[in-house]
């Protein structure tokens, strides 16, 4: 299944009303982090473990 722009343009606007846009960026780094601690855990990598 392939959005097209407006149905992107819709969803944007949806997450824009629900959290607002002072909140999205902050949204965004979560779940930035999220993706890279779960990338980090798929790989085994205990490069974070070993800093400490």
């Amino acid at each position: 299944m392939r959005f097209g722009w407006t149905e992107i343009l819709l969803i944007l606007a949806v997450v824009v009303l629900l959290f607002g846009a002072k909140r999205i960026p902050e949204l965004m780094r979560g779940i930035g982090q999220g993706a890279r601690e779960f990338k980090e855990g798929m790989r085994g990598d205990d490069a974070t473990s070993k800093k400490s």
